[in-house]
């Protein structure tokens, strides 16, 4: 199927915001993919992800648009990070929409924190509009967090490397720095976070979880087999109750890509992503069509992507798909 591609200027919160969107030039599905963008990056994504990926979509039968919000490429206003966008989104939504009139649902795209600001938007707005979310990489960095994932992957996999033990034992390793942070992971992955109170906002991480647990949608998570990004949000479902929480509606599904770096900058990595979302989308429709409950969505992939990058769940190669 063929597509066109119209660029537009709308307003937000007396700004102007460009957007492209990609229209199929046939007949075209009434749900649209909204790709929200990452700071600090601007609509074309990196490795111009968001333009092929728009375009795959387009041919597929599904509009997609892309934008600058505030701050950011072509728009204007101030720049402002991804827990401050919700006016932004709401406003590419409405511009989307009027765009492409036949629309009637609205799936939120993101990567690392335009994931998280999708979750964002949902939790503080409820918009029925949206009924999807894809989440690549999502971003719930804090100090402990990450300090779990290097000690579990990075200085785990060191030490079955031959090359450290070379190093060990030859008197090449920087033994007193290594030691250092090694320390200083092992000080912060013990570091807990307590319960915002009454007078403290919540975290955005717990924003985030929330949002997930109260979707009344459904969610396909990404997840780069080589990303501490994507391992940090691994081991924050794994042992956050508010994360564990929210799979317990059985509304999420979970691919792993292996090998994938953060941005999937291999040509075979985005021919995966483009893949996983359009099959996803197209099962979600059949779905829906057959009338068959949501609660079928595939939850073995999420061990998959939890406990073992490689196994035959994930997906390698040019192609992505989703378990059965």
């Amino acid at each position: 199927m063929k597509f066109t591609e119209r660029a537009f200027v709308f307003p937000c919160a007396g700004e102007n915001l460009l957007g492209i969107v990609a229209s199929p030039s046939g007949e075209a599905a009434r749900k649209g993919v909204l790709i929200i963008v990452g700071g600090p990056q601007y609509r074309a994504g990196s490795h111009r992800q968001f333009v092929l990926l728009s375009r795959t979509l387009a041919e597929a039968g599904y509009p997609a648009m892309r934008f600058d919000y505030r701050g950011m490429g072509d728009s204007t206003g101030g720049m402002r990070n991804f827990e401050h966008i919700n006016a932004d989104i709401a406003a590419a939504i409405n511009a989307f929409m009027a765009s492409c009139p036949q629309l009637q649902q609205i799936v939120l795209w993101g990567l690392c924190d335009a994931a998280s600001a999708g979750l964002l938007y949902w939790d503080a707005t409820q918009d029925h509009r949206v009924t999807g979310m894809v989440m690549l990489n999502p971003w719930v960095r804090t100090e402990a967090g990450l300090a779990k994932a290097h000690l579990k992957h990075h200085y785990g996999q060191r030490l079955l490397q031959a090359d450290f033990w070379r190093k060990l034992l030859t008197g090449n390793l920087a033994l007193g720095r290594s030691l250092k942070g090694f320390i200083t992971s092992i000080q912060a992955a013990r570091q807990t976070s307590h319960s915002s109170g009454d007078d403290q906002p919540l975290p955005f991480q717990k924003k985030m979880a929330r949002g997930l647990e109260r979707f009344r949608g459904s969610a396909l998570v990404i997840l780069s087999g080589n990303d501490f990004t994507a391992r940090e949000f691994a081991e924050a479902l794994k042992t956050d109750r508010a994360w564990q929480a929210s799979l317990q509606r059985g509304h999420t599904t979970f691919v792993a890509i292996d090998d994938a770096d953060h941005t999937f900058s291999s040509t075979a990595w985005r021919n995966c992503v483009a893949t996983a979302v359009t099959d996803w989308l197209q099962r979600e429709d059949s779905s829906r069509r057959c009338e068959k409950p949501q609660e079928r969505v595939l939850t073995r992939s999420l061990t998959s992507c939890l406990g073992c990058w490689s196994r035959n769940r994930s997906v390698s190669g040019a192609k992505a798909g989703l378990e059965p």
